[in-house]
């Protein structure tokens, strides 16, 4: 089970996982599952994408879970336009033309809830559909202002996918989904990269951004779960960390998902929107990995 093997290879990640002058750096020969945990279909491009592309062009095996829609308070021609986006930038991040062939796409069920799961060789990349919980966590009105936010408060009873597909009646319920799916595509060692759930190592960031570093936050101190915590707006505030190399890998994944945004319609460019503040997340990446702690539950929860 999920919970078992984290806590057999924790010792191996954390001796596996470094960073050395503000720069990530792996370093192992053991076989690692990669799983990045994300609010939006753009978060792993801005905030890791240069970390992604080196992880997927090693060939290993690699999972994506994005929480929810990202869809900004709009409908489904948008939010599935950045699913898509969000798959051409995965090609680019593994080394392939963005657009090639290879994508299976297909609705699965994981305890009891319809998830969206598209396979692009061994890299497989899961949609919840959650509403966007906008900025503040407060939600949209177009989805009855529902939010990751609002849920793991209790301020809503229930939170329902934007194509209304299911319907998650606790944080718990999510919770439990999330782990399901590592737990059946796991490897003997997981990682898990996410967006820092900390206001003070990560301040003014997306309240969708620290709800996804949250629930992993939840899963290190249930199962002893190797993460990875990365650095959201506040990126562009940090200092320039990226070679000239790294820059140009991370930019060319951020604008295939761009592109693909544009394909369907000009005005959805996010790099043109906020050109000054893009371009400044290609120069940085920053992480950091928390200290291991043992696991407390000896399975998944139920």
């Amino acid at each position: 089970m999920f919970a078992e093997r984290c806590g057999r290879s924790l010792l191996a990640l954390c001796c596996m996982a470094a960073t050395l002058g503000g720069q990530v750096r792996y370093k192992s020969n053991l076989a690692i599952h990669n799983v990045f945990i994300v609010a939006h279909q753009d978060d792993w491009q801005v905030f890791m994408g240069d970390v992604a592309s080196t992880i997927l062009r090693s060939g290993t095996r690699a999972t994506f879970i994005y929480l929810t829609a990202g869809d900004d308070g709009r409908d489904s021609v948008y939010w599935r336009t950045r699913e898509l986006a969000a798959l051409r930038s995965t090609q680019v991040a593994m080394g392939r033309p963005a657009g090639a062939d290879g994508i299976t796409c297909m609705s699965v069920t994981v305890t009891q809830h319809a998830v969206g799961k598209c396979s692009l060789g061994n890299v497989d990349s899961y949609f919840l559909r959650l509403p966007d919980g906008r900025r503040n966590g407060a939600g949209f009105s177009q989805y009855g202002h529902q939010s990751l936010r609002l849920l793991r408060a209790k301020k809503i009873p229930a939170i329902t996918t934007v194509d209304g597909s299911s319907a998650y009646h606790s944080w718990s319920d999510l919770v439990t989904t999330v782990v399901q799916v590592v737990d059946d595509h796991s490897g003997e060692q997981v990682l898990v990269h996410t967006t820092d759930p900390s206001k003070v190592a990560n301040p003014h960031d997306h309240f969708d951004h620290r709800m996804a570093g949250l629930l992993v936050e939840e899963l290190r101190n249930r199962y002893g779960l190797a993460v990875r915590y990365y650095t959201g707006y506040a990126l562009a505030s940090r200092a320039p960390n990226r070679t000239s190399a790294e820059t140009r890998v991370k930019t060319a994944v951020f604008l295939a998902y761009d592109a693909e945004m544009m394909r369907v319609n000009k005005g959805w460019s996010a790099f043109s929107e906020h050109r000054a503040f893009y371009s400044q997340c290609m120069e940085r990446t920053y992480a950091r990995t928390p200290r291991a702690r043992p696991k407390t539950a000896t399975e998944k929860p139920r």
